[in-house]
Order: structure tokens, then C-alpha cells, then sequence
């Protein structure tokens, strides 16, 4: 069972910083490391701005289907 919206709405920018909190932590160079596709802070900065942007544009496509419906 998936847990509901608003609970993945808070949870997945708690596990993400706490994925970046961790590879400050251990990565020697966290700053430059940030840039590289094999690291795990990448990762960690990419979701909290990914998941926004696709929440904003399913619901803008979802409205825009529902507009185009109704007239």
C-alpha cells in the first residue's frame, strides 16, 4: 500500500536532505562532488526540485484536459 500525497509530500524532501546532510558528511569534496552523476549528493539536490516540477506539470496537463473537455 502507498502511503498518501501529502505524507510523500513530506517525506520525500525529509529523506532527501537527509541524504545530503549524509554525503556532506562523508564526501571530502562535497562542493565539487555535487556536480558529478555517480554521486549521491546529486541525487539528493536533483528529487526535492524534480518532483515539484513534474507535480506542477501533471496537474497543469490534468486541467488542461479538463478545460478542453468542458468547452
Amino acid at each position: 500500500m502507498l502511503p498518501s500525497l501529502p505524507t510523500l509530500a513530506v517525506l520525500v524532501p525529509l529523506l532527501s536532505l537527509a541524504g545530503l546532510f549524509y554525503s556532506a558528511s562523508v564526501d571530502e569534496t562535497f562542493p565539487q562532488g555535487c556536480t558529478s552523476t555517480n554521486s549521491l549528493c546529486f541525487y539528493s539536490l536533483l528529487l526535492p526540485v524534480t518532483i515539484p516540477v513534474y507535480v506542477f506539470f501533471h496537474l497543469w496537463t490534468w486541467m488542461g484536459i479538463k478545460l478542453f473537455r468542458h468547452n
